[in-house]
């Protein structure tokens, strides 16, 4: 048994250490990081798991915000969950956990740069017309609305989002 909750500044080391874990070593180098550099992420939209005995980290995940095709946006990544954790349904419980709370705080777009497949279950479909920082592969960039055709007239480049988080629309 899991307990999600709020990211905490202590959970820091912990989290990047199971992002270390969980992903190849290059993925600082992702053009998605360079979107989230210097820029904080969306406090109450950062979640963990810990197992309610012994407050093992079993999982992970962050929200930043950015700007595409000048709208407000999140940008959801990285999810990680431990591999001891995996086939539990933790990722997916993370995930379902902060759209429900990004969709109660007015956010109407959320994007990421993953498997269609996996994320398809979560609403999450290919995003035509947004444009990941290179060398990212279109086909991974996939989006999902928190509002009704928040995507529609939405397009151009992904961006970073300096200041102040954005007001949503």
């Amino acid at each position: 048994m899991y307990r999600i909750a709020i990211e905490t500044p202590e959970d820091a080391w912990e989290i990047e250490a199971l992002y270390d874990l969980c992903f190849a070593p290059g993925r600082t180098a992702l053009s998605s990081y360079r979107l989230r550099d210097g820029v904080d992420p969306v406090p109450d939209l950062c979640r963990t798991a810990r197992a309610a005995e012994g407050g093992f980290l079993g999982g992970a995940i962050r929200y930043w915000p950015v700007l595409a095709g000048g709208a407000a946006t999140l940008l959801l990544g990285p999810v990680a969950v431990h591999p001891t954790a995996q086939g539990e349904g933790l990722g997916g419980a993370l995930i379902r956990d902060t759209l429900a709370a990004a969709e109660a705080a007015g956010w109407a777009r959320v994007l990421l740069v993953g498997d269609r497949p996996y994320y398809s279950r979560f609403g999450f479909d290919r995003l035509d017309g947004i444009e990941m920082p290179p060398p990212t592969n279109p086909d991974r960039v996939l989006g999902v609305e928190l509002a009704a055709d928040a995507w529609q007239g939405v397009s151009g480049p992904v961006t970073r989002f300096d200041g102040v988080h954005p007001v949503q629309d």
